[in-house]
């Protein structure tokens, strides 16, 4: 491969020393101004006339050393010439250095500049100093080099200050550095630690297309005009904790690598982060925002934390996707409206926080944290993916809690929520210590909702398609004994008490729950946070009252079921006796509810009355009548009496069909409450009427458990 030859640098506009030009190589030569006077620059004079010129020089003058190469020494000889020798300050006039090279340190530290101070393209390849030097007009470091570390620590610019395109390869420091005018860094590259700690940017800031390499650290600067960041791109760490932004921050589209840290920020005028990129964690804790605060598409990789911050003006994050965790704790929002779609990979905090004004928020994440948030306004909350706690919420006005059915979109279309996986159902974690009068949740999964505590139960609106745990599946033991659980809708509590009352272990971490178990609970086995019977019982029974409010009488049926299974298992709060009468209850007709059982009972109750009608209660034959006449004396008619012989108990064989069909016809005459009119014994007058009593109920007990489950 050929390498290309080096292009031939240009003349300068300036008349130059030329000193070593080669026609064939460096047909330049040396690019130097020349020294007023004489054809050559600077360092290319004579010493006699350099010496001649220097002494020409005094503090304040204007100096012109354009293209001119600058060794240490011949540095120091010049500034030396400019110092006030009472006071031992440097000063200068106008002083032009474009494309001058110092090769050596170049120290113009507390200089004060009275005219422009132009270094256009100047290469420092040392170090540069500048701290404490007072601008008090234009100063240009456009395209400047420094090769090595620049101080420019409480330098003063009382006019337009210009570093655009300017090269940082080592540290630099413009702590506590005063800009009266703009300050343009556009398109800078600073390659090492940049400080501009304590700053005042009194103009324009502008570091639009600004490359950082390493940290840069902006704490506590203050922004009295516009902040241009947009299209920065910041490799290290990017610290703005305390800034203040009297006028608009823009950063856009700004790539921020390292850990973003505004904490404490104040944003007067607008904030723009649309498009910006945090591929570390981004924290503006405590951070206040006056007008609005655009976060639109932006994307953090990492945590991102706003803790307590202040949202007075709009807030907008619609399409804003956070890989890690989105942290709003206790945040204030004063007149947002829509918050979102947001995609978080892993949760959303909103503990604590406050919205003031009606609003709506669209959050497809895998769990949202609304413990303690705080609702002034109506609001509507639509969820994809998440399991949202709201714990201890104060819901002021109607808050509807749904369950999104379909992707968020946003104005370029549906967001992407690749980096969450499954069908994107929402499920509510704990409604404890809330004021469920203003809640509505839709289409929600609330087989762990935790309901102990919550207020205003029976008020609470589930709509939609709204699940339950259910109890667990398939045949168990107890004891010898097989048991299967009935059937039905039950709360996340009365799981916890049962699998902390039969000793159940906890499955592993990770670990989806068993559905042939009980669903261990958080505390899991500690009884003394596991709830009792006694508040279970209460909860299932306001929740009850929303079912049959809302016209649901199956829903309502499954939570009556599941209060008299506590009222049966209390054995503090339900006396002895109603606990074995509902034992009796569930046993018969499973309180009434389960037709099943009723029916089975009543089959098996007329199967023994017909057993026992064709054993002991139909007699052998029916009774025939007969007569008995007695003949008065005196002659004349006779009169008969008409008398019945008791039925006989049945001897022999007492199971034939006949005694059957017999037995069968008694058996149904009885359970409708109507006497057969057969012929009985004594013991089997006693069968019917046990009959008549006990079926009937049984037949009466399953028309109610069917009539609960069909009714509207």
């Amino acid at each position: 491969m050929i390498t290309p030859p080096a292009p031939i640098p240009s003349a300068p506009p300036w008349p130059h020393c030329a000193h070593g030009a080669d026609p064939a190589t460096d047909p330049v030569g040396c690019t130097g101004i020349h020294v007023p006077g004489h054809t050559a620059c600077l360092a290319h004079l004579t010493d006699t006339d350099r010496n001649t010129y220097l002494a020409s020089l005094a503090p304040g003058a204007d100096i012109d050393h354009r293209g001119t190469h600058f060794t240490a020494p011949l540095l120091i000889s010049l500034l030396h010439a400019l110092r006030d020798p009472t006071t031992t300050n440097l000063h200068l006039g106008s002083a032009r250095f474009d494309r001058a090279q110092f090769s050596g340190d170049a120290q113009f530290g507390e200089a004060q500049f009275s005219g422009n101070a132009q270094f256009g393209e100047a290469q420092f390849l040392g170090n540069a100093g500048f701290s404490r030097a007072q601008f008090s007009r234009n100063a240009g470091f456009d395209r400047a080099q420094f090769s090595g570390s620049a101080w420019f620590g409480e330098a003063q610019f009382s006019d337009d200050a210009g570093f655009e395109r300017a090269q940082f390869s080592g540290n630099t420091g413009f702590d506590r550095a005063r800009f009266a005018g703009d300050a343009q860094f556009g398109e800078a590259q600073f390659s090492g630690d940049t400080w501009f700690s304590r700053a005042q940017f009194f103009g324009h800031a502008g570091f639009s297309g600004t490359q950082f390499s390493r940290k840069a650290w902006f704490e506590q600067a203050q922004f009295s005009s516009d902040a241009w960041f947009e299209r920065a791109q910041f490799s290290g760490d990017a610290g703005f904790s305390g800034a203040q932004f009297s006028g608009d921050a823009w950063f856009e589209r700004a790539q921020l690598s390292g850990e973003a840290r505004f904490r404490r920020a104040q944003f007067s005028g607008r904030a723009w982060f649309g498009e910006a990129q945090f591929s570390s964690d981004a924290w503006f804790s405590r951070a206040r925002f006056a007008g609005d605060a655009q976060f639109g598409e932006a994307q953090f990789s990492g945590d991102a934390g706003f803790r307590r911050a202040q949202f007075s003006g709009d807030a907008g994050f619609s399409g804003a996707q956070f890989s890690g965790d989105a942290r709003f704790a206790e945040a204030r929002f004063a007149v947002l409206s829509w918050f979102g779609p947001v995609v978080c990979g892993r949760g959303v905090d909103l503990s604590g926080a406050v919205f003031e004004v009606p609003v709506t928020l669209e959050i497809a994440a895998r769990e949202v944290l609304c413990v303690r948030a705080r609702w002034e306004s109506t609001a509507t909350v639509r969820l994809r993916h998440a399991s949202v706690d709201l714990s201890q919420a104060v819901l002021s006005f109607p808050v509807a809690v749904t369950a999104y059915p379909t992707r968020f979109t946003t104005g370029t279309g549906p967001v992407d929520e690749g980096m969450l996986a499954g069908s994107g159902g929402v499920r509510v974690a704990s409604v404890q210590d809330v004021d469920a009068a203003h809640l509505v949740l839709t289409d929600t999964d609330l087989a762990d909702c935790l309901f102990t505590g919550a207020f205003h139960l029976d008020q609470l609106r589930l709509e939609g398609r709204c699940t339950f745990a259910p109890a667990p599946t398939g045949w168990h033991r107890r004891g010898i004994w097989p048991v299967r659980w009935t059937h039905r809708r039950t709360l996340a509590e009365e799981h916890h008490w049962r699998a902390q009352s039969a000793g159940q272990p906890a499955p592993a971490p990770g670990q989806p729950p068993s559905p042939r178990a009980w669903r261990t609970g958080p505390h899991h086995p500690d009884t003394d946070l596991t709830p009792d019977p006694e508040d279970v019982v209460a909860t299932y029974r306001q929740l009850r009252k929303a079912f049959e409010d809302g016209k649901n009488e199956p829903g309502a049926a499954d939570f009556y079921y599941g209060e008299m299974e506590m009222r049966r298992h209390d054995p503090t709060g339900t006396p002895s006796g109603e606990r074995g009468l509902l034992h009796g209850y569930w046993l018969l007709s499973g309180y009434g509810l389960r037709a099943s059982r009723a029916l089975g009972w009543l089959a098996a109750a007329m199967l023994v009355t017909i057993i026992l009608l064709m054993g002991f209660g139909i007699p052998n034959d029916s009774p025939k009548q007969m007569a008995t006449g007695t003949v008065p004396s005196g002659g004349g008619k006779v009169a008969f009496v008409i008398d019945k012989a008791d039925p006989q108990n049945p001897t022999g064989n007492r199971f034939t069909s006949k005694r059957f069909d017999k037995a069968l016809s008694l058996t149904l005459n009885s359970v409708v409450f109507r006497s057969s009119g057969q012929d009985l014994t004594t013991a089997g007058t006693y069968i019917e009427m046990t009959s008549r009593l006990l079926e009937p109920a049984l037949l009466a007990l399953a028309v109610l458990a069917v009539r609960g489950r069909i009714k509207r």
